[in-house]
């Protein structure tokens, strides 16, 4: 699905939102519903707070892991955080349970974050991710794309937008050291995030698998005269690279080259417009918006 809402004019200039029939199943869900369709979500006030839900040798033996990599199947019980429609969290789902098809076009939503790394001459930092993924493998995307998971750390426990970034942010330099090497205190001390806004997609993947999330933008800038260290783990990683807009470009305009549906749409929408103003992102930063793009 693509293109989140449309604008039809009114007399008296007045203005309607048309929505997809997907995104009004979204917004229609309320957190009772959202608990009786997916019995498997621990509600929000019973959450284990732990980063993972017990695994089992069933997950071995589930028909839908046939043939994937022992340790991407290990991440697939992370909890999630569920949502409603205004991003208020609902509970905790697998990351299993979230990335089923079958449950996305039921209107299941998580929130997730995608962070860019930029050095101090303005080059982005991409992955390739590695072939073991279970969801858009091999892809090119932004530096780092995963999910604040449903633990007090990251979960933004106070309900303001500002908690939620901080927990996305926590959750991002937990997996910039997980995917890329990054170490956690570099990734603290050596440049600064800026949260941009959040984007509300849907999309398939290979097999049984897709995305719908509402994920959080944050560029990460390395601050002058620091370099991070990037050793990128290649159970999650093929490849990476620093590129400048122009190399983007060129690679984007490569047939042989495959991208991540997220970063696509970043990328059309926003990214290069944002790059410009990386020296100052005052006027782009903090939006608090959450742009539909379902």
């Amino acid at each position: 699905m693509s293109v989140i809402v449309e604008r039809e004019i009114l007399l008296g200039k007045e203005e309607i939102e048309i929505m997809s029939p997907y995104a009004e199943l979204v917004r229609s869900l309320t957190q009772g519903d959202v608990l009786e369709l997916f019995p498997e979500v621990i509600p929000i006030n019973n959450r284990p707070n732990t980063h993972s839900s017990a695994s089992s040798d069933q997950d071995q033996k589930d028909t839908v892991f046939k043939g994937h990599d022992e340790e991407q199947i290990k991440l697939m019980n992370e909890n999630c955080i569920i949502l409603d429609w205004e991003d208020n969290a609902i509970g905790a789902g697998t990351k299993k349970l979230c990335h089923l098809m079958s449950n996305i076009d039921k209107g299941l939503l998580h929130r997730a974050f995608s962070v860019f790394v930029f050095n101090s001459e303005g080059r982005l930092l991409l992955q390739q991710r590695a072939s073991e993924k279970i969801t858009f493998p091999d892809l090119w995307t932004n530096t780092c794309c995963s999910h604040p998971l449903c633990v007090d750390s990251e979960i933004g426990q106070k309900g303001s937008l500002e908690a939620k970034v901080q927990g996305a942010k926590v959750a991002a330099v937990r997996k910039l050291e997980h995917e890329l090497g990054i170490p956690q205190d570099e990734a603290l001390e050596r440049g600064r995030f800026h949260f941009l806004n959040r984007i509300h997609y849907m999309a398939p993947s290979n097999g049984p698998w897709g995305e719908h999330e509402i994920d959080y933008i944050l560029f990460y800038k390395v601050s002058d005269g620091q370099q991070l260290t990037v050793q990128p783990n290649p159970n999650e990683v093929r490849n990476s690279r620093w590129v400048t807009q122009q190399e983007l470009k060129d690679m984007f305009a490569d047939p042989r080259l495959k991208f991540t549906p997220w970063f696509e749409l970043i990328c059309e929408s926003y990214l290069f417009e944002w790059w410009e103003q990386l020296p100052d992102l005052s006027n782009v930063e903090n939006d608090t918006q959450i742009h539909r793009m379902v």
